[in-house]
């Protein structure tokens, strides 16, 4: 069997980091690591081939050489599935289709020969053991939650890792929290699954394996859902295999706020290699927060939170929505006073959208609020139900605060309020060809061409004469500011 693997392309998305990834000759941020897990979970006998759109064009002679394609993709990335299907279509070839854009819905995409839903641990094989046997179903479903010890190394040497600024490794599934917006526990449920150390290790011997020597992504949803597991066994485990080896790995991850209370855990974090993490902030008001049941943010300092998790030396990324319910007007003043207040220098502000699955959705469903299906880009611009700010007025805040936070004067004034917070990550990667390649593009296209040019250079000498050590972030953040800039001009915020 020749099977094709195809990743259709995302379109230009906060974080795409399309516009940044230009600097630094990469063509995308990470590498589709479910289709490279699923690869580990298909046949030995089998010849394998993956195209990643996002870094390669998919070829005729790819779709003619495959016996079967199998797709996997996320909401946001539908237009192109709908052109990769039709493509496919018309040449005849089977088409197995899996990931969250098809999960959530079958109906829209006749095309597929057989959906293989939920995790692919337990659907996968029995599709292929129906296939042997020549009586293979359309559809193939679990409302269980897998074993994810059982889980496969991904097929690494599939992919093309050289087109890539990032790695990823997944631990753990799921999360304790019950947020209304969140499609998280709808499909991996409120009880967090973890691999165990071994494996962890043994995904990033992988990688080390094939020359990466660049960041990795733990793409959890929440890597501190399982606290006790992660203290005691994954951190301790990475700490000692970071310094067995003489390449070291910067990490980086998504948690939930209340890491700010654990210091022993930030301290163990940044001692394994963790330098970022992408915190949920949400909201500073404590209505919407009730509303949307973020409870994990309620009657809590979050400027002061993320000042903690700071100075432990992890860089906070931060979620930000407006569109609740109980949303005012001063919301948008107040985003933008948050933000700029925390230092939280990468702030993805986009609209809620109601996601197929969650109870948000199920909420506006019964209200009749419920527009179209989501673009799956909370940063597009979009809405997808009525709210119950005036729409247009939602819509003219939301860019006002774009532009508000990502114009050169406030944006280069907040990473300097990061930068004076922040301790510097124990572990960080080798400086590279790409990053002095970086520095020199980023000095003529930031600093002679851009309108950000006086930012620029005030920025790099006030780094160099008082974090000098943060030279290479502080170049890093300004590509970052082009790109959301970039972005925005996308919606017209200018």
């Amino acid at each position: 069997m020749n099977a094709l693997l195809l990743y259709p392309e995302f379109p230009e998305t906060f974080w795409s980091f399309k516009h940044a990834l230009r600097f630094i000759h990469k063509r995308a941020a990470l590498p589709p690591l479910g289709l490279l897990t699923v690869a580990a979970m298909l046949p030995r006998d089998w010849n394998l081939r993956l195209v990643d759109m996002n870094v390669q064009k998919l070829k005729d002679a790819d779709l003619r050489w495959a016996d079967m394609i199998f797709v996997s993709a996320m909401i946001a990335q539908r237009a192109s599935v709908n052109e990769t299907l039709a493509r496919c279509s018309a040449l005849g070839k089977p088409i197995v289709a899996g990931g969250p854009l098809f999960t959530s819905d079958q109906d829209g995409f006749p095309e597929v020969t057989h959906f293989i839903l939920n995790e692919a641990e337990l659907t996968l094989a029995p599709f292929l053991a129906d296939l042997a046997a020549g009586k293979a179903l359309r559809v193939y479903a679990s409302a269980a939650f897998a074993d994810v010890h059982a889980t496969p190394r991904p097929r690494w040497e599939l992919a093309r890792l050289s087109c890539y600024s990032s790695m990823s490794v997944q631990y753990s599934r799921g999360c304790p929290f019950d947020c209304e917006f969140c499609d998280v526990t709808a499909k991996f449920g409120h009880l967090p699954r973890t691999k165990t150390a071994a494996q962890v290790l043994a995904e990033l011997a992988d990688l080390r394996h094939c020359g990466w020597k660049g960041p990795v992504f733990f793409v959890d949803d929440n890597l501190i859902g399982n606290k006790r597991t992660l203290k005691l066994e994954l951190l301790p485990a990475l700490t000692a295999w970071q310094r067995a080896n003489g390449r070291k790995f910067p990490f980086y991850t998504e948690a939930s706020i209340n890491l700010a209370d654990d210091s022993v855990l930030m301290e163990q974090m940044a001692e394994a290699g963790f330098d970022t993490v992408f915190v949920g902030i949400e909201t500073p008001d404590a209505a919407a927060l009730a509303e949307c049941n973020k409870r994990q943010n309620q009657g809590r300092d979050l400027v002061a939170d993320v000042k903690r998790i700071q100075r432990a030396g992890l860089q906070v990324q931060g979620g930000f929505i407006v569109g609740f319910d109980s949303d005012l007007p001063s919301i948008f003043q107040r985003q933008i006073d948050f933000i700029q207040q925390s230092g939280v220098v990468t702030a993805m502000v986009g609209i809620l959208n109601a996601l197929p699955g969650t109870r948000l959705h199920a909420r506006l469903d019964r209200e009749g609020r419920l527009l179209h299906d989501t673009s799956g880009n909370n940063s597009d611009g979009s809405l997808n139900f009525t709210p119950t700010m005036p729409a247009q007025q939602l819509l003219d805040g939301y860019r006002e605060v774009l532009r508000r936070i990502y114009s050169p004067h406030p944006y280069y004034q907040r990473v300097r309020t990061f930068l004076r917070e922040y301790k510097r990550p124990k572990i960080t990667a080798p400086v590279e060809w790409r990053h002095l390649l970086a520095l020199l593009l980023s000095s003529v296209r930031l600093g002679v061409i851009g309108r950000e040019r006086f930012e620029y250079w005030g920025l790099l000498a006030w780094t160099a004469a008082h974090r000098p050590r943060l030279i290479q972030l502080a170049v890093t953040f300004a590509i970052y500011g082009h790109h959301f800039r970039k972005c925005c001009a996308a919606l017209q915020v200018t």
